[in-house]
């Protein structure tokens, strides 16, 4: 599993960006929030990433944060939401706004989005209610206190090892309130997972 990708921007397109990462281009799907929020080509740049494998594919998705990415995981786990439709709500709405769309039950925010009718936009934010949880109702909050950096690389590890997004977001701000702000990853992880184990 690729978690992110720090390097330098070669290109950008309208879906995708390519990241050079020790002389290797990584070619990137993103929202154009997360395209938006590189920078010019050449500068150096942070993506967290998702990767998806399919029977004849493999494709890295970008994200300019680990929230962004954990709606995206959520988006695609409703039926009828790929990679594509989940990107385009992401471009249409920040996390927040996603936030408060499902907490709402607001179906016409999420059909602003390319290519998500009235139906599509109902099931997404009905099923997304109960699985968003954590993220809707309160991790958002906590996030934003971990915007980049070791918070937000603990987050994403802990996400990888199968912990809720809420969980892992609650584990890693204890951390790194007992911690202080100059702790690094591995001490974040450590203490996260043990406090996620209480």
């Amino acid at each position: 599993m690729i978690a992110y990708l720090k390097g330098v921007l070669a290109s950008t397109s309208v879906e995708h960006a390519v990241i050079e990462v020790n002389g290797v281009g990584y070619l990137v799907g993103a929202s154009s929030r997360t395209l938006a929020a590189l920078g010019p080509v050449g500068e150096a740049v942070h993506v967290h990433t998702e990767l998806l494998v399919g029977e004849d594919f493999q494709r890295l998705v970008g994200f300019s944060g680990a929230d962004e990415r954990d709606w995206f995981r959520l988006l695609t786990s409703v039926q009828g939401v790929g990679a594509r439709v989940a990107l385009a709500i992401l471009s249409a709405l920040e996390p927040a706004e996603l936030s408060r769309a499902v907490a709402a039950q607001d179906k016409a925010m999420v059909a602003r989005a390319n290519g998500v009718g009235p139906k599509l936009a109902e099931r997404i934010v009905r099923e997304l209610k109960d699985k968003a949880g954590g993220i809707v109702l309160g991790a958002s909050a906590a996030a934003q206190a971990i915007p980049v950096g070791a918070g937000a690389d603990a987050v994403s590890a802990m996400l990888n090892l199968g912990f809720r997004p809420a969980e892992a977001t609650a584990a890693v701000a204890a951390a790194e309130e007992d911690l202080g702000p100059g702790a690094t990853l591995d001490a974040l992880v450590r203490l996260a997972l043990r406090k996620a184990a209480k």
